[in-house]
């Protein structure tokens, strides 16, 4: 049955704004103004596509977004539908004080720029959660509930190392891997089988503070090199291994470096590894959003290179799925590896072995390929209205440089001021945002990061609106 469409959509073939996004705003109109009822069906996506005259992938992604911000609901064998209940503005009670003493009054449209969260409202959760229980109840289940490898479920091990291999160009085994509870607790597991009481670690600046606090934890040093636009500085790097014999390591997040999003430049990545084979230290690489990018193909990691000896790779699978999924993993040789799973042992006696195999099965069926090709084009175009925003409203007040991956930005103001009340004043308005002692070591780095993908267009436009008028 053809279900009824009356609505009128014209779209603008020559205008900046990606098609999908302009189907996606005539929905959300239609459905305020009234023309789209609550409970009322919405056509197939092919039938949408060809009244539309455009390609049905254009019509999914538009109806991906509408989905995961509540206007529409699916329902399994019946369609698409518009929500009964309709997404409201979030509100963020602030308690705050005028200057007569009375409180003031309660600020609404809660805005978070993050540091560079994925939109957790596009996370296949529903194909999570069948895959879990379809682990969960099969035959073998009660042999599942007891204890099983330290370093990770094998199978699911041997997918990370064939994505690794075929994806990031690098030359491993599974036995080289170890599965971790994210990322986190693998910066955690390097640092305390690496690092003694006095080493030297080379890090960063600006740059990624809880792996700095893991590696202060094992007793580490931490010693601060800068970043510019081809990455982190080399000179500096080797004036520190001429005059300290203690560095242990360096640790480096090349592909979109935390904060700044500069990608290292093939020149440095080479020096850095034959600084790294001639001085002894171990190469920490976080790459921490690798799925993330916009280009035809990415840079391979570091640790891919055939010369480097002394690399530590950490990655994690919780930016893909869902931020609250906790699986993260570390590469290196066999010897390491080993001690990092007789350490996980005294802490955490195996990892979550049916998530792992749920996690696998989406591997297996294609679910996880199809989700990263459909949020890329979402995040793709999300970079792309966000750049016209910047550029819009506060090109005459900051610089950056349109990142070719990753979920966020860097902004660094042309005049100097002071983020810290710029960001209390935001805060007043609801509108969060980091300021630069969250990544800097010791005195503040003059600029801010700010993520885009896990906020609405409309969101992303008035929290650029208010910060512009703050600079």
């Amino acid at each position: 049955m053809i279900r009824p469409w009356q609505l009128q959509i014209e779209l603008n073939f020559h205008c900046e704004k990606p098609l999908f996004l302009q189907i996606t705003d005539a929905i959300i109109n239609a459905i305020k103004s009234g023309k789209l009822k609550q409970g009322e069906a919405l056509p197939g996506s092919r039938q949408l596509a060809e009244q539309l005259k455009v390609n049905r992938n254009t019509i999914v992604n538009a109806l991906d977004v509408l989905l995961s911000e509540g206007w529409l609901i699916s329902k399994e064998r019946k369609g698409t539908f518009v929500a009964d209940v309709l997404p409201k503005a979030n509100k963020r009670k602030i308690i705050a004080l005028n200057d007569n003493g009375t409180q003031q009054k309660t600020v609404k449209n809660s805005i978070v720029f993050d540091d560079g969260l994925p939109d957790s409202r596009l996370a296949p959760m529903k194909e999570l959660a069948r895959a879990y229980r379809q682990i969960f109840n099969r035959k073998s289940r009660w042999q599942m509930m007891g204890y099983g490898d330290e370093l990770g479920d094998l199978d699911f091990r041997t997918a990370i190392m064939q994505m690794l291999n075929f994806k990031r160009g690098m030359n491993i085994e599974a036995s080289e891997i170890c599965i971790t509870r994210g990322s986190q607790m693998a910066m955690y597991l390097t640092a305390h089988c690496l690092l003694e009481k006095g080493d030297s670690v080379l890090i960063e600046n600006p740059g990624y503070k809880p792996a700095w606090q893991a590696f202060e934890s094992a007793g580490a040093n931490l010693l601060p090199v800068s970043v510019d636009n081809e990455g982190v500085n080399i000179e500096e790097i080797e004036h520190y291994l001429k005059t300290n014999k203690k560095i242990k390591a360096i640790y480096t997040t090349p592909h979109h470096q935390f904060p700044t999003t500069v990608t290292m430049s093939l020149q440095r990545r080479l020096k850095l590894v034959a600084l790294s084979n001639k001085y002894g230290f171990t190469i920490i690489e976080d790459d921490y959003d690798n799925e993330f990018h916009f280009s035809h193909r990415p840079i391979f990691p570091i640790s891919s290179f055939e010369n480097a000896h002394n690399f530590i790779y950490i990655g994690t699978l919780s930016k893909i799925v869902a931020p609250a999924l906790r699986i993260g993993f570390l590469v290196s040789n066999n010897s390491f590896i080993n001690k990092v799973g007789n350490l996980r042992k005294l802490i955490d006696v195996q990892g979550d072995n049916i998530m792992e195999q749920a996690v696998l099965q989406l591997i297996n069926d294609g679910e996880v390929k199809r989700h990263l090709k459909r949020t890329s084009a979402i995040y793709k175009a999300k970079r792309d209205y966000f750049e016209t925003l910047l550029n819009e409203h506060l090109s005459d007040k900051v610089t950056f440089a349109k990142p070719d991956g990753g979920l966020a930005f860097w902004l660094i103001p042309k005049t100097e001021m002071d983020i810290f009340k710029i960001a209390e004043k935001l805060q007043q308005q609801g509108i969060g945002l980091m300021t630069p002692d969250k990544f800097s070591f010791n005195a503040p780095i003059n600029g801010f990061r700010l993520g885009y993908a896990s906020l609405s267009e409309k969101q992303l436009e008035e929290g650029i609106v208010a910060i512009s008028r703050l600079l």
